[in-house]
């Protein structure tokens, strides 16, 4: 089967953080709101994690720096993350969605594909979107966005062209036109940097980056020149595999003050694996791998990791490893931000059907 044979959905949710904490507290509704860190009347430290679509009009977007999001707009309301219940409403929005295919794949928190080629016609794969946003809006009571396209790239891009609540679907022979107009930062990989560069070159559109003449681009970029330019072209042989909810679980903190206090590096590091560990247990999740990342004063950041013989949710486990990852980042430098990351993650309930096919 060529990839363009292929029916692929893709659906993400509207704001996920945001909306569900205007679901929450009906009276956000229509405001401005910031989910991420204190901004500390703007001398906060830290991130937006999420903006609502009224905050995002004053420019307020994912990873802006909390202090510019208060400064822009200082009458939003602004949320500290609460990630048990984001991960509780991930848990059952997945559920829906393994209700309609057998052939899906989490790719984070808030977004899935899912592959529609049973269904043979782009009408009925409309259907079946249509279907599904209207039950995750009537379960859950908020809003997604969906592309259907025949490659992942494409029915990514195309969920995004109609945000919020909206379906967007791309046939076979409407590729082309539809990615030509588009700016070439839509394609995922070109970030700032590669587009400053194709700018430079005079490209601006996915349409000026398919037709543009691979030898220049060959010798700009060496052998991604080969692979952006497919995706130009709507070219992308990513098959839909399923795998585990996560890839992994992270939690990640800014302190509000540079710190050398290893004392207090420490009680972080724990109180973000005891989070982690309910989040885990919550998801019938069990880990192998553990990351402890550093952000120093001069913002240089390093990670350690380990990766454990067996797969283990022991918070004990998770805290002598964690501590010993910590104390080989040591450095005489202060500490802007410290994170935690489990991955190499399984169901429980998955392996249990692996252990019984040998019973």
């Amino acid at each position: 089967m060529t990839e363009f044979q292929r029916i692929i959905l893709h659906l993400d949710m509207d704001s996920f953080f945001a909306s569900v904490e205007i679901r929450e507290d009906p009276g956000l509704s229509g405001r401005p709101v910031v989910v991420g860190a204190d901004p500390r009347e703007g001398r906060g430290r830290g991130v937006v994690s999420t903006a609502s679509y009224e905050a995002r009009r004053f420019g307020i977007h994912s990873g802006m720096p909390i202090s510019r999001a208060f400064i822009v707009c200082p009458h939003a309301v602004f949320i500290r993350p609460h990630f048990d219940k984001y991960t509780q409403t991930s848990a059952r929005i997945m559920e829906i969605i393994s209700e309609c295919t057998d052939r899906w794949e989490q790719v984070s928190i808030d977004e899935a594909y899912l592959d529609m080629t049973h269904l043979e016609t782009y009408e009925e794969a409309g259907a079946v979107a249509e279907e599904l946003r209207h039950t995750i809006r009537e379960r859950e009571r908020l809003t997604c966005s969906v592309g259907i396209a025949p490659t992942k790239l494409v029915a990514k891009i195309a969920s995004d062209f109609k945000k919020p609540d909206g379906l967007t679907i791309v046939r076979p022979l409407e590729v082309r036109d539809f990615l030509s107009p588009l700016p070439v930062g839509k394609i995922p990989g070109i970030g700032r940097v590669t587009g400053t560069e194709l700018e430079n070159l005079g490209i601006q559109t996915i349409g000026q980056l398919a037709e543009y003449d691979i030898q220049t681009l060959l010798a700009r970029f060496g052998r991604w020149a080969v692979h952006m330019q497919k995706l130009a072209m709507g070219l992308d042989g990513g098959e839909v595999r399923s795998r585990e909810r996560f890839g992994s679980v992270s939690r990640e903190t800014t302190f509000q003050e540079d710190t050398a206090d290893l004392s207090l590096l420490a009680t972080t590091l724990d109180l973000m694996a005891k989070d982690l560990i309910e989040n885990l247990v919550h998801e019938r999740l069990v880990f192998r791998t553990v990351t402890v990342k550093v952000r120093y004063e001069d913002f240089d950041t390093h990670t350690r990791s380990r990766t454990l013989d067996t797969y283990s949710r022991d918070p004990g486990t998770l805290l002598r490893i964690a501590g010993s990852l910590l104390r080989d980042l040591s450095s005489e430098k202060k500490v802007r931000l410290i994170g935690l990351r489990l991955s190499s993650l399984h169901e429980i309930d998955a392996m249990q059907k692996r252990l019984d096919d040998f019973s």
